[in-house]
């Protein structure tokens, strides 16, 4: 081998050692890890970083169309359902639903950016008509609720389905029960 060849040869040795020295070992700090959500195909879901002494504020999140909030004591998270039943041609909002609504107002106040779409439905005993305007009505006793807890109104979308979207099939009280309800979707 000539010296001409052995000089390349530990050039590019050299050049390889340094620039293997040069590369560090510590992981960029990239932000939040992003992860594929198990609920839908191709969404993606925002989770928390977990580093000891730069920690980052919880925030509420969407999975599928459900909303992800922190816990009260800070060290979990708990997915509402987003699903308020309604006593038979009623659309008063139940008090049994006001610590989730609550729940959803203080999210939607904390990110302006989260949008939702409450989807009002009726059980199958009545006009379509009716019920088509008996679920808007209970969507908007819900728009209501949240607008009353202080969120922006133009967070909110309201549609009725009517009958048109049971939940369970059947001509029997425990089936009408779950059918008449109102669903926050988050987009």
């Amino acid at each position: 081998m000539g010296t001409p060849k052995m000089r390349g040869v530990l050039v590019i040795g050299l050049a390889s050692l340094l620039l293997a020295g040069c590369a560090s070992n510590e992981p960029e700090d990239s932000g939040p890890e992003i992860s594929p959500d198990t609920d839908g195909p191709g969404t993606m879901v925002e989770k928390p970083m977990a580093s000891g002494s730069d920690k980052q504020e919880a925030k509420p999140m969407v999975k599928g169309d459900k909303l992800v909030i922190p816990t009260s004591s800070g060290m979990g998270y708990e997915m509402l359902q987003g699903i308020f039943y309604f006593d038979f041609d009623q659309a008063i909002v139940k008090r049994a639903g006001h610590s989730e609504l609550n729940k959803h107002a203080r999210a939607l106040q904390s990110d302006r950016m989260l949008r939702v779409r409450l989807e009002g439905h009726a059980d199958e005993r009545g006009t379509r008509e009716y019920n088509l305007a008996l679920g808007e009505r209970r969507a908007n006793s819900i728009r209501a609720y949240l607008v009353a807890q202080g969120v922006s109104s133009s967070q909110i979308e309201v549609i009725s389905y009517g009958e048109e979207k049971p939940v369970v099939e059947g001509h029997s009280e425990s089936g009408w029960s779950q059918n008449r309800r109102v669903e926050i979707v988050y987009r």
